[in-house]
């Protein structure tokens, strides 16, 4: 692969689960309705939900265990990087993405990352949400001002010089800047790199916000069995409260799907496979399923059981992108010339690390009518119960922009 230059880092964090209709905005216009005057983002969002699920099914074939992973964080640095790429090469990577060059100009999705970016990170009283990039740059190379200025105006990017001799102090400095900005939750977020290393570019996102229903941390059960598979049962805290929340139940895909929301513009949806079918359930999570659901969820009361937990991710995705066409960009041939004009050398690392911590606050990190559990009346004495006590998929969407902040799959809530 050659000497290693470029390193792509992605940071996620998720912090702290807490009156309106909320619901998740999945549906999207017709391409040709998207106003001049509709946000930017609208113009993204989907391509980064579809590659989101693209990732995941990848991930899921590879991975036995806990997923956790920011498809925000790691689209937006790929789309960076594709800044610095001369037009092939930038090409391979928007396209890899899943963008559609002709029905998408390359400035519009630079603009809608642009937008998605000064959207998320908008002050809120009611949730944290910081996304930001930066770029450490050898003090031996000579950027392109025009790329600086680039990632600067699009992404807000900052960069950096550094010392990447001393691979040990500069490795050290990195880390601990991930973990001022993440608020101490993603540590040792780079792992080892060598003194051919010349650049690292860094996306970090961190999220925290409340239930709009909080559970009552004197009703969570200490010691409550899990069951991760026919063989192994776990003892947990299982938190647990009646409220009202949006939910159903499809039968033709043979899962619960429950949305609880944040007090802030931001939501997560549950996915509860019956037993024995979280691979059904993967193979049909599909935009378009998502979409459907989202139309479907009714707010009923709901006996509703779920683990308190914090798993965390952590990926080499060089190896894993490439699977879903991202591959050139790790070849010899790939030309990222438009970062220092001359040098042209491969990437080597693509890490990412995500952390997710749900307790009772928050998280700190056909036809309908076969598909849906009835709502129960709100004076109803026994409320339908959602019962998280085995493997199950999560969501955390920001509802203005309709983006995919966060995608798991918590098959080990003790895992860590």
């Amino acid at each position: 692969m050659g000497p290693a230059w470029l390193w792509l880092l992605g940071a996620g964090m998720l912090a702290y689960p807490a009156h309106g209709d909320k619901r998740l905005g999945l549906h999207q216009p017709p391409r040709d309705q998207l106003s001049e005057a509709a946000p930017a983002y609208l113009k993204i969002t989907p391509t980064i939900t579809n590659f989101a699920l693209r990732l995941y099914k990848q991930l899921a074939t590879e991975t036995p265990g806990n997923i956790f992973f920011s498809p925000v964080s790691i689209s937006s640095i790929l789309a960076l990087l594709s800044l610095g790429a001369q037009d092939d090469t930038a090409t391979q990577i928007l396209e890899g993405l899943g963008f559609n060059l002709t029905e998408t100009p390359v400035a519009n999705i630079h603009q809608g990352f642009q937008s998605l970016i000064h959207t998320l990170d908008l002050p809120s009283p009611k949730l944290e949400l910081k996304v930001g990039n930066s770029l450490f740059l050898d003090k031996q190379l000579k950027p392109q001002q025009q790329f600086l200025d680039s990632i600067k105006e699009l992404y807000g990017a900052f960069a950096f010089s550094a010392n990447f001799t001393d691979s040990i102090k500069t490795g050290r400095q990195i880390n601990d800047y991930i973990k001022r900005q993440t608020y101490g939750q993603i540590v040792d977020c780079l792992q080892e790199f060598n003194q051919d290393t010349l650049m690292i570019l860094l996306n970090y996102i961190f999220f925290k916000a409340k239930w709009k229903h909080p559970f009552n941390c004197y009703r969570t059960q200490k010691q409550e069995s899990f069951f991760v598979n026919e063989k192994i049962t776990l003892q947990i805290p299982m938190m647990h409260q009646k409220e009202m929340h949006r939910f159903l139940y499809d039968v033709e895909v043979a899962c619960t799907v429950l949305q609880i929301e944040y007090s802030g513009n931001a939501l997560t949806l549950l996915i509860l496979p019956d037993p024995g079918k979280m691979k059904q359930v993967e193979a049909a999570l599909q935009p378009e399923m998502l979409r459907k659901w989202s139309q479907l969820l009714l707010p009923s009361l709901l006996d509703l059981h779920l683990p308190r937990f914090s798993i965390s991710g952590t990926y080499t995705l060089e190896e894993i992108l490439p699977q879903i066409g991202l591959g050139n960009i790790f070849s010899l041939e790939a030309d990222f010339s438009g970062i220092t004009g001359n040098l042209n050398k491969t990437i080597s690392r693509v890490s990412h690390k995500a952390v997710v911590d749900m307790s009772e606050k928050g998280t700190e990190a056909g036809a309908a009518s076969g598909l849906l559990s009835q709502p129960q009346p709100l004076n109803a004495t026994s409320a339908p119960q959602a019962h998280f006590n085995r493997p199950f998929l999560l969501l955390i969407w920001d509802v203005t922009t309709q983006s995919l902040l966060f995608l798991g799959r918590v098959i080990n809530p003790a895992a860590g």
